[in-house]
């Protein structure tokens, strides 16, 4: 059974060639597909040198959604694993996920990953090991999706191909969070998850990902996904109470990143959240706030607060 690797790549010259050894190492029948998504530093040459164990096609830069949903487009497998290439596979992960998806006839395996954190000055090492809730899926895997209390990277799931077929695409409008939605689309899909219980990734955390270097974007994408999913769940008329409280949170994490940012999100994000549930009282007193002395002075005012509280919270977890 064929397995699809397929590896989007932008400026990773300092990771890439990691990630491309992490493919073929794998000890099963694969093929590993490289799009190189306009990089402008080192990365073509060093992709280049693989050749022809991989497969590559260059184009102008598209964002990450593009370069995988063109790499899909040319897969032959019958089995696809996204790769990102910061990231790693351990060693044999794809046969066991292999292995899992054939003998329980589940839509994709996922496995634990484990997180390499990059310090300042470039160096790594390894850190906690993440298990994702399978009990979350159990209650209910589009709201476990939905909010990310369920969520592993690209490179811990292996999907069958006609899953993919039915999700569609990955979502290029949702260019920082668009691995926590194809999560969701594939429960959304009615996807069956197999877990196999062992370290199968290795997760790169550095300062400047696309989540960790923009903040301003990623809760804007953040609020776009919960007005997104609030609508499908709305269309199916499948909008249960603990969707509704799904929905409450991510809108009101939005409503305070807008208001402690000073981002005109805010009221926006602010109505959506009072449309589904009561009114909050941080949210309502920000609102107040930035109508008495403007949003610059109210993102401070809230900035402050916010450092308070999380101060008392850590004072209040060392004395426990």
């Amino acid at each position: 059974m064929l397995i699809s690797i397929i590896i989007p790549c932008y400026n990773a010259e300092r990771t890439i060639a990691d990630t491309i050894r992490s493919a073929l190492a794998q000890d099963v029948e694969r093929e590993i597909i490289v799009i190189d998504d306009g990089s402008t530093d080192g990365s073509a040459t060093i992709i280049s040198s693989f050749e022809p164990q991989i497969r590559v096609e260059r184009r102008a830069n598209a964002g990450v959604s593009a370069a995988r949903n063109r790499g899909g487009e040319l897969a032959r497998g019958n089995l696809l694993q996204y790769l990102d290439s910061d990231d790693q596979l351990a060693p044999g992960t794809l046969f066991r996920r292999r292995n899992a998806l054939v003998s329980t006839d589940a839509d994709a395996a996922y496995t634990n990953w484990q997180k390499l954190v990059e310090s300042a000055d470039g160096s790594c090492e390894l850190g906690e090991v993440v298990v994702p809730p399978w009990d979350e899926l159990e209650k209910d895997a589009e709201a476990a999706c939905a909010d990310s209390r369920f969520w592993a990277p690209p490179a811990a799931i292996l999907y069958r191909r006609e899953l993919i077929e039915r999700i569609g695409r990955w979502r290029p409008n949702l260019p920082v969070i668009q691995d926590a939605r194809f999560l969701f689309d594939a429960a959304a899909q009615g996807a069956r998850f197999v877990h196999v219980p062992e370290v199968g990734a290795i997760y790169r955390v550095r300062s400047k990902s696309l989540s960790r270097g923009n903040h301003a974007s990623f809760m804007r994408d953040c609020f776009v996904n919960a007005r997104e999913i609030e609508a499908y769940w709305r269309d199916r008329k499948d909008l249960t109470p603990r969707r509704i409280d799904v929905l409450r949170t991510m809108y009101r994490n939005a409503a305070i990143a807008a208001l402690a940012n000073g981002w005109p999100e805010f009221e926006s994000a602010r109505q959506f959240h009072n449309a589904i549930a009561r009114r909050d009282f941080t949210i309502e007193s920000g609102w107040a706030l930035r109508r008495t002395v403007g949003a610059k002075a109210a993102s401070a005012l809230a900035r402050a607060e916010l450092k308070r509280r999380a101060a008392l919270r850590r004072e209040s977890a060392a004395g426990s």
